[in-house]
């Protein structure tokens, strides 16, 4: 629990200085705003930065919903970082507390893209000052490896657990528990 409060303290602080960051290079239309002000800009409000962290959560929440009338029918949990020993087939750690694991994950993996989304935004920088008659060309390159980098994580980060809580629907179903 003081993992989860100390992550979520972290990211306020973090939004708060891009948001200081953002907002007052945006609000002077005569200057051109800052490249480091740009850049923060262009993470913030670039949808790849939030896509991987928001389909995780979704699918590992739907995973762990769907789970829940197991639990409460005796089965063990198998995987084992939500188990109260740390070993697969044990029992399963409470639902609060399994909630703030994935959340937890889903701020690590909120990071995983904030750190791909500046590095982009810095090699594009980077790029766009050696080739400035390409522009259109190194922003569209840049576009597409974020685009590359979201789908791919959010695949790996999601695609079992969606599985996995429509076969915990299904077999629940045919168990008659929900």
């Amino acid at each position: 629990m003081l993992r989860v409060a100390a992550l979520r303290s972290t990211f306020a602080i973090a939004f708060a200085g891009i948001t200081g960051i953002v907002v007052p290079s945006s609000a002077s239309a005569q200057e051109p705003p800052s490249p480091l002000g740009d850049m923060v800009k262009r993470v913030v409000l670039d949808p790849t930065t939030y896509a991987p962290a928001v389909i995780a959560y979704d699918a590992t929440m739907r995973d762990w919903n769907t789970s829940q009338p197991f639990f409460r029918h005796g089965y063990m949990e198998r995987n084992e970082r939500f188990t109260l020993t740390g070993r697969p087939n044990d029992l399963p750690i409470s639902y609060g507390a399994g909630r703030n694991r994935i959340l937890t994950d889903a701020l690590l993996n909120l990071q995983m893209s904030v750190v791909n989304n500046v590095a982009d935004q810095l090699f594009e920088r980077m790029l766009l000052t050696r080739f400035p008659e390409h522009r259109k060309l190194v922003r569209t390159l840049g576009w597409v490896e974020r685009i590359s980098f979201g789908t791919y994580m959010s695949y790996q980060l999601s695609a079992q657990h969606y599985r996995q809580a429509t076969a915990n629907e299904l077999r629940a179903q045919q168990m008659g528990f929900k």
